[in-house]
């Protein structure tokens, strides 16, 4: 089984590639982050007729979360149980179900913006909402996986240069502190392997020609309980995806399962 998770950066822009990119990977599960679009402008016709259901939770705007299945999608939890809003909305970064043998979630989390917005501590509440809603099925026998655009590196090692990050968001001790407050819950990072260089990164900005450079951040994650991280086989992060005209800034990380 095949599962990976995707920030799309708009995925009506981006539908041509990611039908293509679903198709020649063989992806049986994708958890998509940054929909940029509402429910009603989701392309989900076009992913049916391409083999796959969709869930999804979005409104607009540059939030926006999505599952798509090809081997069932049942049960589906849209939103954060518990939750913080942002400006009294609840903003669309979470949605969950369960995709034949596995329980996933695909999470888009904020992003933060200084350490001393108010967005970074919406950010730090998000994630502990996140830790609880997780907290049954992570010791489940059912394997259960997180995955998504975290918007935290979780070690300076995933950042390309972490002097240039310092005082800034991603790299607190405050944000890792989050994500190994997740690990306590009974669950454990799946590491990806590069398929060139030496560190998965997941993001490169559009700016100052980073993709080629290779300046980037391992910021897309995926966290899975003691069922689900025993069934791993291999993964990687796509980097060929980020190639080209009209790819997405996020490459997809991808995680073979023995399910």
């Amino acid at each position: 089984m095949r599962i990976a998770t995707y920030n799309v950066n708009s995925i009506t822009a981006r539908l041509p590639r990611l039908l293509a990119w679903l198709e020649s990977s063989g992806t049986d599960v994708l958890c998509i982050q940054e929909t940029k679009c509402t429910a009603e402008q989701f392309p989900a016709e076009a992913l049916r007729e391409a083999g796959y259901e969709s869930a999804v939770n979005a409104t607009g705007r540059w939030n926006g979360v999505a599952l798509l299945s090809r081997v069932g999608l049942t049960d589906v939890v849209t939103g954060l149980p518990g939750g913080p809003e942002y400006d009294g909305v609840e903003e669309p970064r979470a949605i969950s179900a369960t995709c034949g043998p596995v329980r996933l979630w695909s999470v888009y989390v904020p992003n933060g913006r200084e350490v001393e917005h108010p967005h970074y501590a919406y950010k730090l509440a998000w994630l502990e909402a996140l830790r609880k809603a997780v907290a049954a099925d992570a010791v489940g026998t059912l394997p259960f996986a997180v995955l998504g655009d975290f918007n935290v590196a979780p070690t300076d090692e995933d950042v390309w240069d972490p002097a240039l990050f310092a005082g800034a968001t991603h790299v607190t001790p405050a944000e890792r502190a989050a994500l190994s407050a997740l690990e306590g819950e009974g669950l454990g990072e799946v590491l990806p392997r590069p398929l060139k260089y030496d560190r998965a990164y997941t993001f490169w900005d559009y700016r100052e020609l980073r993709f080629p450079k290779n300046k980037g951040m391992r910021i897309d994650l995926t966290y899975g309980n003691a069922p689900f991280t025993a069934a791993v086989k291999d993964s990687y992060v796509d980097r060929e995806e980020r190639k080209g005209k009209g790819a997405s800034d996020h490459a997809p990380v991808v995680v073979d399962l023995d399910l």
